[in-house]
Order: C-alpha cells, then structure tokens, then sequence
C-alpha cells in the first residue's frame, strides 16, 4: 500500500510536469520577467483567456480571467469557468500554462514519507465519487475500464460512478461518435452504461452492443444530437483552428472537470475529487476506492482479480501498465 501511494504522488508530480509542456501558449512577451505592470497584466490575462477560451472549453462557453497575481516564479491567475472559479498558473515568460501546482518541497520522498503521504490520497465519504477520464478509442482506457467495471458492478449504488471524457480525441472521428454514443447511453442509467461497455470492451462493436443491450436508439440518437450541438463537438472538429496544437479535435463535454482536475490524458481517475493513480488491476482498483469510505461495506472484503487487463479490446492480461493516451 506504501509503494502504491507513492506512485500516486510522482504520477501527480509528473502530471503536471508533463502538462506544463503540454499546453504551450505562443508569443512570449520577455518584459514579463521583470515586473508585473499594468499593461503587462492585461497582456497576460488576454493570452490565457485566448488559450484557455479556444483550447480548453466549449467554443460558445467564455472563460475570464478574474485575477492576476505572482506566486514565487509563476503568475497566478484566477479563472471563471460557468460560475466555477479555477486556479491555474502560467510561466513568468508567459509560454507554459499548468491547471494546478504542486510544491515539490512539501512532497519529497525521504524518510519523513508516511506523515506526507495521506495528503495525497482521496480524503473518506460516506458514498465516495469515482470519476473516470478516458478517450473511447484508447487502448489504456479501455484496459483501466476493464479494470474498474468489476469494481463498480460490485460496489453499485454505495459509490457515485461517472465516466467521463478527456476534452480532445486522439482517434479520430469514430472517437468522436463513440464518446457521444456512451455520454447519451450514461444518460440512460449507469446500468445500461455498464452492461454496454461490458460487451463493447470484448471487440468494440457499437452497433451489436446496442441491440445486446436493448438501448432505445430513438432516445440515443435524439442525445447524441442535442449533445453535439450544445457542446458544438462536429463543429469544432471541422474547424482545425480550434484543435489543440493544430492536432487533436476539442471535446468539451468535460471541460471544466478537465481544467479543474488537470486531465491530460486517458486514463485519469479522480476520487473524492482527488487525481490518483492506481494499478488497473481490479482488486487494486477496489482497495483503493474502498479507502475512500467513512465505513467500508461488506463488499470491501471481497476479492477480486488481482490480474491487469490487455490494453485495447478483448480478453486477457499483462503483467502491468501505467501507459496512457497524451500523457
């Protein structure tokens, strides 16, 4: 348990190691090293607002900039999301945008490690919320899926599942269609969401899940088209000015729990609104949501696979994983 809570915090660390590199703002303005000036602020509240408003939320949705201020080497900026206020930071050169921050001081791993280490982990609940960011088409969400859905059939209506979507495709437009395709069906009930991917994770077949499943197509299509047009999904993947880096199409659905979380990639588990990373393995998966309780069921005790999924579709196991799409 020690070394798995370990690798919680470096993934953490790296995250956002790796999301500074990620999301690149052009146009450096050099001043910015010296000194915060006014007009200089106005320059920096412009460029994240331009960033943030085309990369990282819906086209028709407008995030502001509330405040600007300096944190040790970084600006940070205070952003308004739909009423939902955000803490971000942005390199002093005005280039790296990080969703969140982590002082590496306070999480040095050394022998004082087991006072630190709870500070990382998701704090108790009496019905503990378990969000799952993954891209539909990715091979290591489909295996963090094929991990976790033991673990949310057994533990049921005790636990507060969502599965989400990270705000940009990797797999092109069939990604697209699918993510849709299961948003609408987790509109439906959480039962027909499992029960589906339970078929569509074996060989990735939509349409036979469908039908197996018994979803109202009629319902599903009338979702689908309702989602894509309040979250402008087809338009922006027609406009390529809108893809992050010139590369990936937005898909916005999840973009504020994106932004609040610092999603990068697929896979990304948040419970209790905490980032983690965990074996994908189902009996890892349940020891650690089963930490998450105020007071654990029965069904904590039970055991389950300690085996990890094959990445992508099918049956089978590996010897373990930590890979990802887009991190």
């Amino acid at each position: 348990m020690l070394h798995d809570k370990k690798i919680i915090i470096i993934g953490s660390i790296l995250l956002v190691l790796a999301v500074g590199g990620y999301f690149y703002i052009r146009g450096a303005h050099p001043e910015i090293l010296n000194k915060l000036t006014a007009s200089q602020a106005e320059t920096v509240r412009a460029k994240a607002e331009k960033f943030i408003n085309e990369n990282l939320v819906n086209p028709g949705t407008q995030a502001q900039i509330k405040e600007i201020t300096r944190e040790g080497g970084l600006y940070k900026v205070l952003v308004d999301v739909e009423g939902q206020e955000l803490t971000a930071y942005i390199s002093r050169d005005g280039k790296n945008f990080f969703p969140q921050a982590f002082n590496m001081d306070d999480w040095l791993l050394d022998e004082s490690f087991s006072e630190q280490e709870a500070q990382m982990t998701p704090g108790s609940t009496s019905v503990p919320s378990v969000e799952l960011f993954v891209m539909s088409y990715c091979p290591y969400g489909l295996q963090m899926e094929k991990g976790i859905l033991p673990v949310i059939k057994l533990l049921g209506s005790k636990i507060d599942f969502e599965l989400k979507f990270v705000n940009y495709v990797m797999h092109g437009e069939e990604e697209i269609e699918e993510n849709l395709r299961q948003y609408c069906i987790g509109q439906q009930g959480i039962d027909k969401l499992e029960n589906y991917l339970e078929c569509f994770l074996l060989e990735g077949n939509s349409k036979f899940c469908l039908g197996q499943v018994k979803i109202n197509n009629a319902s599903l299509n009338a979702c689908v088209d309702l989602t894509d047009s309040q979250y402008e999904i087809t338009e922006s993947f027609k406009n390529q000015q809108l893809w992050l880096g010139g590369q990936f199409p937005p898909f916005n659905i999840h973009a504020a729990d994106n932004i609040r979380y610092g999603i990068s990639g697929s896979p990304s588990l948040v419970v209790n609104g905490v980032l983690v990373s965990v074996s994908r393995d189902p009996q890892s998966l349940l020891d650690l949501i089963c930490s998450a309780f105020l007071e654990q069921p029965d069904e904590c005790g039970q055991q389950l696979s300690n085996q990890t999924p094959s990445p992508s579709f099918g049956e089978g196991t590996t010897a373990g994983s930590d890979s990802s799409c887009g991190n």
